[in-house]
């Protein structure tokens, strides 16, 4: 009970925190990307303000092996340059400056959203299922180093 309790509140935070500070207006994420043009670097805030702490909570996990509820830890990530991240990355970004979000801030702006946002939703949700199967087709035709 205490980790649903803990969940709906570290979720409720995390949305919260998106709709503040702008990462659901997809007009502000697209001014962020727009280098070139009407920059808008006040995401560079949020992206810092999120990296901070995560850097500090990867220090202090790095040396528990369970979390404060009990629950095992995840391993850190793989720090490997491979073809599956920069795929991935790739095509988060085209997504991110087409529509201006990515999952999480498209979560949270479900509420109020509009017609863009739902086809955005729809558009992630067959990528998430199209893309395993396209990674193991490409993995079969020419494996990864």
């Amino acid at each position: 009970m205490m980790r649903l309790v803990s969940s709906f509140v570290a979720g409720g935070l995390f949305g919260g925190g998106l709709y503040l500070s702008g990462m659901t207006d997809t007009a502000k994420v697209q001014g962020w990307l727009d280098v070139l043009g009407a920059w808008d670097p006040t995401l560079a805030f949020v992206m810092g303000g999120a990296m901070i702490p995560m850097a500090i909570a990867w220090r202090v996990a790095h040396r528990r092996p369970r979390s404060v509820l009990g629950a095992p830890l995840p391993p850190a990530p793989s720090r490997k340059i491979d073809r599956k991240l920069i795929i991935g990355s790739v095509l988060f970004g085209i997504g991110w400056g087409l529509a201006g979000l990515c999952p999480g801030p498209s979560i949270a702006a479900l509420s109020y959203g509009g017609r863009g946002l739902y086809v955005f939703l729809a558009a992630m949700l067959t990528g998430m299922v199209v893309a395993p199967v396209v990674r193991s087709r490409l993995d079969k035709a020419v494996p990864a180093e």
